[in-house]
């Protein structure tokens, strides 16, 4: 009787779970189809960039990337990028500290009009910097009377760059900074800490990763722009080119070796953006 009470009083014990994994044919045929699409869509076409850049020699190549128009849209892509990306940077970060930290009216607003850009395309955000800097435009009188440029000239495209890439710093930082809540700088606030000082000790040491991951995606999507700045730019040779426009300009006029090397350059950014994108990932 002791013996049937003490099995009854014993606790159970816990039976080993089966742990349930895929077929090694499912995971391999998985895993071969998504390195197939890798190797179709991303690391083919960038093979096929090299090669054919370097297809007539590193004489022609180093021709092709030296000539006076593409030292001319390596600088205006990287002066573009150089005003965009600091603009943004202030934009994204007073966006996200206001949306994150803060309720106010007009805040559901504010993150809308962050995701315009995501929603419309690069070409119809062109067009309406036409519409509205153009000679025809809304400004356009007041700026030819006052010998104003902005379309078909450096500050529209940087008006261009800056529209297609400003929700990026502030749409990495939105979600991390919401999520880190606001508990250590109202202590801050709370020991005497000035707005200045609970800034740059404590919110912005806690986003720095995610800062510079936002800073990383925005500068290669400036370098990168196509379509607004395409629009706004007016193909001039020498002047108003970046980068993309005087790849499309060689590819045109058949110089296809250069148009590929100077495309080259555009695929070096690209893998630097990526190692750059996964250290600071794993870094965050």
């Amino acid at each position: 009787m002791a013996t049937a009470l003490a099995s009854v009083d014993a606790p159970a014990v816990p039976m080993p779970r089966t742990i349930h994994t895929d077929p090694p044919l499912v995971r391999w045929s998985l895993t071969i189809l998504a390195l197939a699409a890798m190797g179709l869509f991303v690391v083919l076409p960038l093979v096929a960039v090299f090669v054919q850049a370097f297809e007539k020699g590193w004489q022609a190549y180093l021709t092709a990337v030296t000539q006076p128009d593409t030292i001319a849209a390596i600088k205006l892509s990287m002066l573009t990028a150089g005003i965009a990306v600091p603009l943004n940077l202030v934009f994204g970060v007073a966006a996200a500290w206001a949306i994150a930290k803060f309720n106010f009216t007009g805040k559901n607003v504010l993150v809308t009009l962050i995701d315009i850009p995501f929603g419309v395309s690069p070409v119809i955000s062109g067009l309406i910097f036409v519409l509205v800097f153009g000679t025809q435009g809304w400004f356009g009188p007041w700026l030819n009377a006052h010998d104003i440029r902005v379309i078909f000239a450096v500050p529209g495209i940087i008006l261009a760059t800056t529209f297609v890439t400003f929700p990026f710093v502030a749409r990495e930082l939105i979600p991390l900074m919401e999520s880190q809540g606001s508990e250590e700088e109202e202590a801050a606030l709370v020991l005497g800490a000035s707005g200045w000082q609970m800034f740059f000790r404590i919110t912005l040491p806690n986003i720095k990763w995610g800062l510079l991951y936002g800073v990383v995606l925005c500068t290669a999507r400036s370098l990168g722009e196509f379509g607004a700045v395409s629009v706004v730019s007016g193909h001039i040779r020498g002047q108003t080119n970046t980068l993309p426009l005087h790849v499309e300009i060689l590819y045109n006029d058949y110089n296809y070796a250069g148009a590929f090397a100077v495309a080259s350059l555009l695929s070096v950014i690209a893998v630097i953006t990526l190692a750059l994108k996964k250290f600071l990932a794993e870094a965050e």
